[in-house]
């Protein structure tokens, strides 16, 4: 397994303070990501649409591109060379907050965030709020650890935990529920459904690549995501609606030489 067992035999509150702090680690642990994404949902008739497959590119902080299985364009980010004077002249305390890779986590022994500070957290989203919070799952753990271990003290109950797979990447599986401290990024499409859910978190992303309900009338229902690529090179123009036509220099430039006439 992809950078060896993690979670030690014996030690289930050590080993689920391992799988928090990983849910907390995702805005340090990576800046652009490669993937496809799917729908997951038993129900749906075969050749739904908004069960197909996706392919996304992005680059931290802003930067986000989306295409159909077939390569049509669905989304890109516009605005990421925009001026932000307007956002820092309207003068709300938000407006000031660094972004993450700016601002210095709490670490726990194994580069994993324990306490996560206050800074402007918030991935690019593709159709809700279930997108960034996939791609940043602290919703699994909170910013911080508990006061104190109790049941249902933490926003999320886990029942087993498990390292496994997914893709070929080294992953952190668990079962889990949501308690009534869980606060869901977009309450309308929380991580987390009724019930049982389980979970596997990426672990050198920190990204949720799956979460599947267990339970209930949406039994089988989530997402699973595959990473292409992370920290690959990308430029401004694969994120811009219109090409800049910018040229890659990571290739070979042709220089042709007109043969001098006799």
């Amino acid at each position: 397994m992809n950078g060896g067992s993690v979670l030690t035999t014996g030690d289930a509150a050590g080993n689920a303070e391992i799988f928090r702090c990983l849910c907390r680690s995702s805005p340090w642990r990576w800046d652009s990501l490669r993937f496809e994404l799917r729908a997951v949902n038993p129900g749906a008739p075969e050749g739904d649409p908004a069960a197909g497959m996706l392919r996304a590119w992005t680059r931290r902080p802003g930067a986000l591109r989306v295409e159909s299985a077939d390569g049509q364009l669905l989304y890109s980010t516009t605005g990421i060379n925009d001026s932000r004077d307007g956002f820092y002249v309207s003068a709300t305390r938000k407006s000031w907050l660094l972004p993450p890779h700016l601002v210095t986590p709490v670490f726990n022994g194994i580069d994993l965030v324990r306490r996560r500070p206050e800074a402007a957290y918030g991935e690019p989203v593709f159709g809700n709020g279930r997108w960034s919070a996939m791609l940043d799952p602290v919703e699994l753990a909170g910013s911080a650890p508990v006061a104190y271990e109790a049941p249902f003290a933490n926003p999320v109950e886990i029942h087993e935990l498990t390292e496994t797979e997914h893709g070929g990447r080294h992953t952190l599986e668990a079962t889990v529920s949501p308690n009534l401290t869980y606060r869901p990024y977009d309450t309308g499409h929380p991580l987390l459904l009724e019930g049982r859910n389980q979970v596997r978190i990426d672990w050198r992303t920190g990204i949720c690549v799956s979460a599947v309900g267990l339970d209930g009338p949406q039994q089988g229902r989530g997402h699973s995501l595959s990473i292409l690529g992370v920290d690959e090179y990308m430029l401004d123009d694969l994120f811009l609606e219109v090409s800049m036509n910018l040229t890659d220099v990571r290739e070979h430039i042709p220089w042709p030489v007109r043969p001098h006439p006799a």
